[in-house]
């Protein structure tokens, strides 16, 4: 076995990696498939806009499911399984999957703030005809993305740590070509999609919160309240999720182009994947915590083990759907305002 698929980690490390990795796995899967399950029984009340959570959760149930069991028997085995051939293929589902998670992320945050900012006839122009082509031109830049190391723009390779694969970034430090390849992939992958997410979200925060300083001056203080806080946790624990998770591993992976790979630590470049690797699972758990239908599809969820039935599909269709929370912000807003202005005509009377 060539040395750089050896694990370079304690074996205590690779257990405690390959652990993790299970967990993440397990989590991701029964969650995101939660929302599938629910997304399915409720498809007739979606939104044009939440075709975008069921694209991100198929894409992290397809991280899970195509690259995770093969980390973790690589994690307990302290080397990496199938050489070259399986490193390129684990390296290329990681960036397909995530280029379109953040993609899809980066597009909801996009149409979250277009249908909070225009009246309700420009946003019911965001068809799911639309948001479906939306979708297809997103998995179709990824797989570009993907592809381009393939036919000589790029590189795969082992990590630092050795069980596990990604862009050989190490690789770029002496070569033009591959240099651009990552200066490109990170301002066109990473840098603007986060620059965008945050922008909306902040746009979004700051319309709720000027329309809540309207209401306020008539003492129609709570249902704005309510509204602005929700809008505004969610849009912060979806912009620190992203941060938290794929920062540290970008700035590892900027470190090892312009330093040598034995420059940092083994475990110290381990946490980083790990960490992005986590960010799987996370968005399922913004949905439970924001949407009350969310919740209660997730507690009907009710397994008879005798006879292995699901009380899933019942006959409780609530008109919200799992995460109409998310693009609930310009009824409710236009909603207080129209309150407040009837209101203000009543006093006038």
């Amino acid at each position: 076995m060539e040395e750089h698929y050896i694990s370079k980690l304690h074996p205590v490390v690779d257990y405690g990696a390959g652990v993790f990795l299970l967990i993440v796995a397990i989590l991701t899967t029964f969650e995101n498939s939660a929302v599938l399950a629910t997304a399915l029984k409720l498809s007739s009340l979606l939104k044009s806009p939440e075709l975008l959570t069921v694209n991100l959760a198929v894409a992290d149930i397809g991280m899970a499911i195509s690259m995770y069991p093969l980390a973790i028997a690589s994690a307990w085995n302290h080397a990496w399984l199938g050489g070259d051939a399986s490193c390129i293929y684990y390296a290329l589902m990681g960036f397909l999957f995530g280029v379109c998670s953040m993609m899809t992320l980066c597009a909801m945050a996009v149409i979250r703030f277009l249908v909070t900012n225009s009246s309700k006839s420009n946003s019911n122009k965001i068809t799911k005809n639309t948001v479906c082509i939306l979708i297809t031109f997103i998995w179709l830049y990824s797989l570009v993305w993907a592809i381009l190391p393939l036919v000589g723009w790029g590189y795969y390779g082992p990590e630092p740590f050795g069980i596990s694969c990604t862009i050989a970034w190490s690789k770029f430090h002496n070569s033009s070509s591959g240099f651009s390849f990552i200066l490109s992939m990170f301002l066109l992958c990473t840098v603007l999609p986060a620059l965008t997410i945050v922008a909306c979200y902040l746009g979004i925060a700051w319309k709720v919160h000027k329309a809540y300083q309207e209401i306020q001056n008539i003492d129609r203080i709570p249902n704005a309240a309510k509204l602005e806080r929700k809008l505004t946790w969610m849009a912060v624990l979806i912009s620190v999720g992203f941060l938290s998770s794929w920062t540290p591993y970008a700035a590892a992976s900027f470190w090892s182009i312009f330093n040598s790979s034995d420059s940092l630590q083994p475990v110290v470049t381990l946490l980083p994947c790990l960490f992005a690797k986590s960010s799987t699972a996370y968005n399922p758990v913004i949905y439970y915590i924001f949407s009350k239908t969310f919740r209660r599809e997730i507690k009907q969820l009710q397994c008879c083990w005798g006879g292995w039935r699901v009380h899933f599909f019942g006959t409780d269709n609530s008109t919200e759907n799992p995460v109409s929370m998310m693009w609930s912000g310009r009824d409710n807003v236009r909603l207080s305002l129209a309150a407040k202005v009837e209101n203000q005509g009543a006093a006038a009377r």
